[in-house]
């Protein structure tokens, strides 16, 4: 202690250079954590975002052959835009006949629906691929119905996506899934 008694110089250097160090080191090791960039798995590791729940809707064909066959058959991954989409884990309990590629907005493929309500005798219908699609517009995507095949098919793409996966599953469908006439009401 000094006469004023205040403690001795080189023990206040000492400990603004300690707590510097510590800031510096909390504030070093924060950003390391929280890091986009970690490839080891780390707590900042921004890999997959886990499993993609879906809603369940009606699809009483689901377990049909058709739909075994379709699924099986479906590509492993998709293109879009330029990018490719993985194929993405459904959470439990995932719908049956069910496939899903991509991260943040998912290409969702689904089997054995109900007719689609949409479906009507002056509905604006597209052929890609021999394949005649449904186009029903949803916020931010389209359900792609598939209404000449032996089970409906319902193909939800982002707007963002592009034709790609749409083209490829219109080929899938074709190969697979032989022609039908269209069912009205």
């Amino acid at each position: 202690m000094s006469e004023t008694g205040a403690p001795p110089r080189i023990l206040i250097i000492v400990a603004a250079v300690l707590a510097t160090a510590l800031v510096v080191a909390i504030t070093v090791l924060g950003f390391v954590l929280s890091s986009d960039t970690d490839s080891n798995g780390g707590p900042g590791d921004v890999d997959e975002p886990g499993p993609l729940p879906l809603v369940s809707v009606p699809a009483p064909e689901a377990d049909s052959e058709e739909c075994t066959k379709l699924i099986e058959a479906a590509p492993r991954e998709l293109e879009s835009a330029g990018q490719r989409l993985a194929p993405r884990e459904l959470a439990q309990p995932a719908p049956p006949a069910a496939l899903a590629w991509g991260e943040d907005n998912p290409v969702v493929l689904r089997c054995g629906l109900e007719r689609p309500p949409e479906l009507t005798r002056s509905s604006p219908l597209r052929q890609i691929q021999t394949v005649q699609w449904l186009p029903v517009e949803g916020e931010g995507t389209t359900t792609w119905y598939v209404v000449d095949r032996p089970v409906y098919i319902a193909l939800t793409v982002p707007e963002t996506a592009g034709t790609g996966p749409l083209q490829q599953i219109s080929e899938t469908v074709a190969e697979e899934l032989p022609a039908v006439p269209l069912e009205f009401e």
